[in-house]
């Protein structure tokens, strides 16, 4: 397969089965190129298999995958074009880094110093000149993760494909990684796929989101798109927080629909759902929370409160279910117990489509 440039990646109603268990049902998407996509969603639900399946590691049992617009179903993990950087690094303990950098040109048959010059371009780019003779043992999380990537880059692969690369790092580590993986992939025009199951990072990171549930995909689109219009109670849920609600759709005219949430009213998109009962996704950001009296709202007290430096976190108990608030205000925090009155932005609360 032809090395040169970023390529496509496009799954064909793609399956794969251990016996009795399907890991991935009937999937179809495209990556296209010099994007990053990232496959979400929780323990289980077939993005950890379907990234195997584009490198090869694993076998589809159905359908078509290709690369480049070439269909390598049946062609094995080296003949692909593709380099995967694992969840644990799989660094050579007993190599050094540019040892460990090296490998992939080395085992395929080039000599020992084109190799390694190869690697120690690819080391430099990551940051790394200077750690080339430290063991393994001798470097940061942060730094094994991008002797990983270097590695990875070393074969020059058409698409690059991430496996939970963050999950060992640190919360302060993992957002500078996250970018810098962000900044090379756009810089290098790379095609990546990223599994993670982080709604954070794959926000930050991606281009697109795949979001899987239960072996098949729930929703696709951009970061803004999922987290501004989820499809279902699961994508809403999963993406960021929300308060899930009953509401009524009264009436609907033209794209929008007049909701009652309590005795509340919202202009929302109607999104094909039709009048009469629904179900409502509020942000927890989209709600103003206000001392009671003197302004329309429903009525609730707070139950939860939490200091967390840039924003208070609420629990307020309404009539219409507890609804978890993010508010910015942190100058006047308010008490346990305070009886308050919150109301909904439009611009956070969405009509889920019925499942």
């Amino acid at each position: 397969m032809s090395q040169s440039g970023p390529a496509s990646v496009e799954f064909r109603q793609v399956s794969k089965r251990y016996g009795e268990v399907t890991a991935v049902n009937a999937v179809s998407f495209t990556i296209a190129p010099g994007t990053l996509v990232t496959l979400l969603g929780p323990s289980g639900c077939g993005k950890t298999t379907t990234l195997r399946l584009i490198a090869g590691l694993e076998m589809a049992s159905e359908g078509q995958i290709l690369i480049g617009g070439e269909d390598v179903t049946r062609l094995s993990a080296a003949e692909r074009g593709v380099s995967m950087v694992f969840q644990s690094y799989a660094l050579f303990p007993h190599m050094n880094v540019l040892e460990n950098a090296a490998y992939g040109p080395t085992v395929s048959g080039l000599p020992r110093k084109q190799a390694e010059a190869m690697a120690a371009e690819k080391l430099a780019l990551m940051g790394l000149t200077g750690f080339e003779k430290r063991l393994p043992s001798e470097l940061s999380g942060g730094q094994q993760q991008r002797v990983a990537v270097a590695r990875a880059l070393v074969l020059e692969p058409r698409v690059l494909l991430f496996d939970e690369p963050l999950s060992n790092l640190d919360a302060k580590l993992r957002r500078r990684v996250r970018e810098d993986i962000r900044e090379l992939q756009q810089r290098l025009n790379l095609t990546v796929a990223y599994v993670t199951h982080d709604q954070e990072e794959a926000l930050a990171v991606s281009d697109r989101i795949i979001v899987m549930s239960n072996a098949v995909i729930a929703q696709e689109g951009t970061p803004r798109d999922l987290y501004e219009q989820p499809a279902d109670l699961f994508v809403a849920d999963f993406i960021g927080d929300s308060n899930i609600v009953d509401a009524e759709i009264l009436s609907v005219s033209g794209d929008i629909a007049d909701v009652r949430l309590g005795n509340l009213r919202l202009a929302l998109p109607h999104r094909g759902v039709a009048k009469g009962p629904a179900k409502l996704a509020v942000r927890p950001e989209a709600v103003t929370v206000t001392a009671a009296g003197g302004q329309d709202g429903l009525a609730g007290d707070i139950t939860k409160a939490a200091y967390l430096g840039s924003h208070m976190e609420y629990s307020i108990r309404t009539a219409e279910g507890t609804f978890f608030v993010i508010d910015e205000d942190v100058a006047r925090p308010l008490a346990l117990g305070t009886p308050v009155t919150i109301s909904c932005r439009s611009t956070g609360a969405t009509l889920l489509l019925p499942t």
